[in-house]
């Protein structure tokens, strides 16, 4: 049976016009994106099979590359597009979310929820920088480094320079673990001594590093080792 001999209130179209989006699964959701499935299958069934090889988790859809969803019969290269860049509008939603809601960073929470919509879906280790003034207000974020898959390099040198730019007197640390462990690793630990030692010569406090994965994250400062 094709969608449009579904009964009414069963069709996502409709369905969201009558109840509002939150009454639609993210299939039924993703489904009235593509428009349409492939023979014997509904473009909801279609989504359906693809957020099951997803475990559910629209993070992971997020994840797939263009090349990876046209895999699946009934979706070529528009479909794939269109499935992204809505992900990447969730994405956005979120990250803009966290910024009109929160003035200060006051603990390691914050700064997990302020860099999770940012470091998330990367495959690759980044290392970002967070400026603060006395109150633990952002004034700017900063991209350090890109690295591979296992490790980043950070320098200290841009980091402070940045620091001072901003007249910020507190510093945040943050970079991703893709491999989904979130505890420090050597340079980890090399990297936070070293700023840290370095930002009390400027005056400067570096207030955390945090370590981010995608079901979790590490603070030094929460474990006592700032």
């Amino acid at each position: 049976m094709v969608i449009t001999e579904w009964a009414e209130d069963d069709r996502p179209r409709e369905k969201l016009e009558l109840h509002g989006p939150s009454a639609l699964s993210n299939a039924e959701l993703l489904a009235i994106l593509i428009g349409s499935g492939k023979k014997n299958m509904t473009a909801v069934d279609l989504m359906k099979h693809v957020m099951s090889d997803c475990a559910g988790s629209l993070n992971a859809l997020g994840k797939k590359t263009i090349e990876e969803l046209c895999e699946y019969p009934g979706i070529g290269k528009a479909k794939a597009i269109t499935i992204l860049a809505a992900c990447e509008l969730g994405r956005r939603r979120q990250l803009s979310a966290h910024s009109e809601e929160r003035d200060a960073i006051l603990s390691s929470k914050d700064i997990y929820n302020t860099m999770q919509p940012i470091l998330r879906d990367k495959t690759v280790e980044e290392v970002w920088a967070l400026y603060l003034n006395n109150s633990g207000s952002i004034l700017k974020k900063s991209l350090i480094s890109t690295g591979g898959i296992t490790h980043a390099v950070a320098d200290v040198r841009p980091i402070l320079k940045q620091a001072v730019l901003t007249n910020a007197t507190g510093i945040v640390l943050c970079h991703n673990h893709p491999s989904g462990r979130v505890r420090p690793s050597g340079a980890d630990n090399a990297i936070t001594k070293q700023l840290r030692g370095a930002a009390e010569l400027l005056d400067m406090r570096l207030i955390d590093h945090v370590i981010v994965a995608e079901n979790g994250y590490y603070s030094y400062s929460d474990d006592g080792c700032l």
